[in-house]
Formats: structure tokens, sequence, C-alpha cells
């Protein structure tokens, strides 16, 4: 059993000081005591959060999970409990099938294996079922029509399937995904309309994927994706590393969408937590410059921003206080694909999936179920 005293405890609704949060592989209790033979961690006045959760990222660490190497997961997992993140969904790219599933392959080996890193949860699968006119860094080259063949052998390892649903003809995909399988179906590099957006939402499709990028923007005639994402309750997912979008519209995000259902990601690739350079994502080059990774037509092809940073970066442009930006990295997330019963708060009986962070969001230690995988206090 560990404690973990002298910490700000970051609840869902609130911050707790001078109490005491008690764990083993989950949390046992928030009270006042030490409990007898307990090994202490003193988080020495600094945040103690759930851990992150990040439904969204590639890679870091110059490894991504379309890597045929074994080992890319882990390297990756434990670049991610370094930013404090506890949990994460690696993410694929529109690529040839035999590709795909050997991304999906490994995403399952690395689930069931134990590693002192970020627990992987599943799969998020982007594409190959997207529209070309925004395939934003995808490959063409691979794109195909929705296909619940091209998905049945793994649909307990995906989680998330981000795609276009103007290209699934009579929405046939969408139904069958949401009959015979859990999966969130996500819009993503998206040519739809407003209308065809709202038919999917109607069919169940709850989430969408980096919103304002790649899809149809906010227009007064037509709201398109955009609109459909801000005037519904449906989850969106947000890149706030300042590029993807001005951060001058973080707050008008946060007043219209509300604080619920909006969940900031990394969308990170390979070069994440890298130097500047040259790197690969999707098997195209990607040219990685002041914290931007584009490839040569100057397209954004996903991020080097960590959850952390995100959480940082959101509350430093909003009114947001500390708890609800964690939330938007934490309990969001969770919720977005039903986890959150598990993961994504501080509250007795979940998994100890706890980090530390200073006032600045930098990481200082990282629990995940309760072991110690990341430490820079004591």
């Amino acid at each position: 059993m560990k404690a973990i005293i002298n910490g700000k405890i970051i609840l869902k609704n609130c911050i707790l000081e001078n109490k005491v949060i008690v764990f083993d592989k989950k949390i046992i209790d928030i009270c006042d005591d030490v409990p007898t033979n307990s090994k202490i961690i003193d988080a020495q006045g600094n945040y103690v959060s759930p851990g992150l959760i990040d439904i969204h990222i590639h890679g870091c660490n110059g490894f991504d999970a379309m890597d045929e190497d074994e080992n890319a997961l882990e390297v990756i997992s434990k670049g991610l409990a370094k930013t404090g993140v506890t949990s994460f969904l690696p993410t694929t790219m529109t690529m040839s099938p035999e590709r795909i599933y050997k991304a999906f392959d490994n995403i399952t080996k690395a689930k069931n294996k134990s590693i002192k890193g970020a627990k992987v949860l599943g799969a998020h699968m982007e594409g190959p079922f997207i529209n070309e006119k925004y395939k934003g860094a995808q490959d063409s080259k691979y794109t195909y029509s929705p296909s619940f063949d091209f998905i049945k052998d793994y649909k307990d390892i995906i989680k998330i399937i981000s795609y276009s649903p103007e290209v699934d003809k009579d929405f046939k995909f969408t139904k069958k995904v949401k009959k015979e399988t859990d999966i969130v179906l996500s819009i993503c590099h998206s040519d739809a309309s407003y209308s065809i957006g709202k038919e999917a939402k109607n069919l169940g499709v709850t989430n969408i994927t980096h919103l304002f990028n790649a899809m149809t923007p906010l227009n007064h005639r037509n709201p398109g994706v955009v609109g459909l994402g801000l005037m519904s309750d449906m989850y969106c997912e947000l890149i706030a590393d300042k590029i993807h979008i001005n951060p001058e519209l973080f707050q008008f995000i946060i007043d219209n969408k509300g604080k619920d259902k909006l969940v900031l990601i990394t969308d990170s690739m390979r070069a994440g937590c890298m130097p500047d350079g040259e790197y690969d994502l999707g098997g195209q080059t990607v040219y990685v410059k002041n914290n931007s990774a584009r490839i040569s037509n100057g397209s954004l092809a996903g991020s080097v921003l960590t959850l952390n940073k995100a959480v940082y970066n959101f509350k430093e442009s909003t009114n947001l206080n500390i708890y609800e930006a964690i939330n938007l990295a934490s309990l969001n997330p969770a919720k977005s694909i039903k986890v959150d019963d598990k993961k994504g708060s501080l509250e007795i009986g979940k998994d100890a999936d706890i980090a530390i962070f200073n006032k600045d969001m930098n990481c200082l230690a990282t629990i995940v179920q309760g072991d110690i995988v990341y430490n820079k206090i004591n």
C-alpha cells in the first residue's frame, strides 16, 4: 500500500488540500491520516492529478504505432509516462491492410503485456475509410470504402474508428458497426455536410476527430462538421498545440462546446519528444521545425505535442481552472471510450492511475495501476 502526502489533490470538481490519497492497484481512500506501513510519496506541494489519457496518438520517442518493430509500443509507452499519460490508444494510419493488421497484432500484444509505462487500452483506427479531399497527411493510395469485413477480425482490439461517413454508402458500415460492436465511431478527414454528419450522429456516431482539422469548416449556410461538433453533444477531440488551432479560439470553443465533451489529444507522431529534423509518418517524409510537423506540400502531419503541454496551453488561453482543464485530458477521454468506470478521475475503487505535476504542468511522477513507472520526486 502506498500513500501520497502534501499534494493538491485534483478531483473532477474541486481541489483537496491537507489530505492523503491511499492506493494499491486501485485507489483505497482519500483521508486525513497515513495508514500504518504505507510507502509514502511526498508530493511536495505539487498537484496530484488523475493520469492523463491520450486517445489519439501515433507515436513519440522516435517510434510509431505502425512500426513493425514489436518493441515500438513499449518505447512509446515509457515516453508517454514521462508526460503524465497513464493510458493511451495507439493510432494507426491509412496504409496497406497488411501494415494495419500488423499494427493491430502488435497493439494486442502490448495490451496484454506488462509494460513499465502507460497502459495500452486498445487501438484507434484512423483511416483508411476517409475522403481523399481532406486526406491531410494520410496516403490516398491506401484509402478504401468502409467495409466491416476489413475490421471484423480485430473488433475486440479496436476502440475507435475515425472515418468519413459520407463515403459510407447508405451508412451500411456505420449501422453494422453500431449493431455488432462497442467500437466508437468518429468523423474525420471528412467532406460531410452538416446534414450528413447529423444523420451519422443519429445512427450512433458519437465523436469527431481533431475538430477543425481536415473537415468541412463552419459556414453560415452549411455549418459543416465543425458546426455539428459545436452544436451537438458529440465528443470532440482538439489538438491544443497552438499550431493546429489558433489559441484565440480556445475560449470560444469551450464557451460553445462546454466542458464535458471536449477531449484534448496530441495526435503526436514519432517526432514527439525528439529534436527537429526529418521523420516518417505513414510512409511519407515529415519535416519537423519549431514544434510544427509538416509533409512536403505543407500539410500538417500530426504534432509533436505532449498531453501535459496541451492541458497547460488550454488552461493558459481560457478561464478554466486547473481541475476543469485536467478533466479535458482525463475524465472526458475516459468517458468518450467508455472506460470511466475504471479510469479518468481520482475516486475510491478506480484504478490507481495518478500523475504529479508542478504548476507549469511538468510531470514529476507517474503511477499506473499502483506501480510507480516514472519518478523525479523521490
